[in-house]
């Protein structure tokens, strides 16, 4: 079976076909920068990661687009707020985001737009819709006729006559229709601005991604993304001004992901369950939250919650204790012939519009059955396997770290989390060690046992003792 993907726009599960054979060109929506990412940013980082890195193990050549956008109301405000400019906050928060990338192991756009580097691209596209009678202005005001694109609604299954003033459309009385929206807006007193044919002012926000996408993949393009929460508007009059523009397909596939609650509630700076992707990463490693999120299918909702996060910890652990004792009984190299029979497995779940619970399944499986293997010395059979296992791993994103790093850094977040010092346990094995030199088992099993109620496990082996946390 081929890879097939569940596009909104047509409500089905449909066989994926790119335009040019063997390459895939790919918009993913990005984050407006006025504040740290959260974990729903986080989800859909790594949902779209792990689609480019799937495709790209598939053997296509991907073109892929993240944009920022660096111009909006809530930048403008929250830069009053903090007595800075918008672009000095915008800065400061693209920085960050590339902090929060980096630490989650994303791979890097093809491209990363900002908005601000393409406002004339943007007034281009607005012209055009003038031009073509699909925009009007009413004073230093820009907007979209939607009336004039009898397709409106297509995306989000939304009839025109059915919108109202108020439902997610902004509220003005100077328009033609309530779901008329803003191609560029006049700026105010103190707001940053561009000249244009229509006076000082800037873009509104759903024409950014409709000139960033068309400069860097044409029209149409393969693959587009986002959020559930952007189908309407956004993506809508995405696809209504591009249309309307050019009098061709937009995108053609679109792939949207499921929305992420905290404990049964919608995250909420009023309710104060906002968790940004710093705070959940200082308890818990990138490949755990990746694993979190992968174990749930990407078009699903996601209740987020530390009990979840742990158990997601625990599985990963296993299957890292798994690559540890692989790579001292049947370590691999890049000319080890990875097992066709499990990779065709692992595809067969990735084609069913990226079936990431069901990949992950499949390498938790095959983990327990290489541990048995090695429990029976068929060293022979080990590597194939083991070899398909991480290639597997590689293309959702997992097992980037070696065990040795994943374990030392579990180690001291725990350690930090908990308030041990590292010197206090080598000062606690030390008297244990010469406590077992002089015989003194009393000794040495009372301070195991201390360890243990601190949550500290000792492993004692002929090459001497280590310890690991609970």
């Amino acid at each position: 079976m081929g890879l097939r993907i569940y596009n909104t726009l047509s409500g089905t599960k449909e066989d994926f076909l790119p335009l040019s054979p063997g390459q895939v060109r790919m918009y993913v929506c990005g984050v407006t920068v006025y504040d740290d990412c959260h974990v729903g940013h986080a989800r859909s980082l790594v949902t779209f990661d792990v689609i480019v890195r799937y495709l790209r193990f598939l053997g296509y050549e991907v073109t892929f687009v993240r944009n920022f956008t660096d111009v909006d109301d809530k930048i403008i405000q929250r830069a009053k707020e903090q007595g800075i400019s918008a672009r000095q906050l915008a800065e400061k928060y693209i920085e960050a985001f590339y902090r929060d990338a980096a630490a989650l192991g994303l791979v890097t756009p093809t491209y990363e737009p900002k908005a601000t580097e393409h406002i004339a691209d943007m007034i281009a596209l607005i012209r055009r819709l003038e031009e073509r009678g699909a925009a009007y202005r009413v004073d230093g005001d820009v907007y979209f006729d939607v009336s004039r694109f009898p397709e409106y609604g297509k995306l989000s299954r939304k009839r025109l006559e059915e919108l109202a003033a108020g439902a997610r459309v902004e509220i003005d009385e100077r328009k033609r229709h309530p779901a008329d929206f803003a191609l560029w807006k006049e700026s105010k007193e103190g707001e940053p601005f561009w000249e244009s044919p229509w006076g000082k002012g800037r873009p509104g926000w759903h024409i950014e991604c409709s000139a960033m996408s068309s400069k860097y993949l044409g029209q149409p393009f393969d693959i587009h993304g986002g959020g559930l929460d952007l189908i309407f508007p956004h993506h809508e009059n995405e696809i209504a001004q591009s249309e309307a523009a050019h009098g061709a397909p937009f995108a053609r596939y679109w792939l949207h992901h499921g929305l992420v609650t905290i404990d049964q509630e919608k995250m909420s700076k009023s309710l104060g369950n906002i968790a940004t992707i710093q705070e959940v990463l200082s308890r818990a490693d990138a490949a755990t939250l990746r694993h979190y999120f992968l174990a749930s299918h990407y078009r699903s909702p996601l209740d987020f919650s530390d009990q979840g996060l742990e158990e997601a910890g625990k599985a990963l652990e296993r299957l890292y204790e798994t690559f540890e004792r692989m790579e001292r009984v049947a370590p691999v190299s890049e000319q080890t012939e990875p097992s066709a029979e499990v990779l065709e497995a692992f595809r067969e779940a990735m084609n069913d519009d990226f079936n990431t619970p069901k990949a992950l399944a499949l390498m938790f499986d095959e983990a327990r059955a290489l541990n048995r293997m090695a429990d029976e010395g068929k060293t022979a059979e080990l590597r194939p396997r083991w070899a398909a296992v991480k290639k597997a791993g590689e293309a959702l994103g997992l097992l980037q770290q070696t065990p040795q790093q994943f374990f030392a850094a579990k180690k001291e977040r725990w350690l930090k989390r908990h308030q041990i010092a590292a010197d206090w346990i080598d000062d606690m094995l030390g008297r244990r060690e010469k406590a077992r030199r002089e015989k003194n088992w009393q000794e040495a099993d009372r301070i195991r046992a201390e360890l243990k109620r601190k949550g500290i496990i000792l492993e004692d082996s002929p090459e001497g003792t280590t310890w690991k946390v609970r």
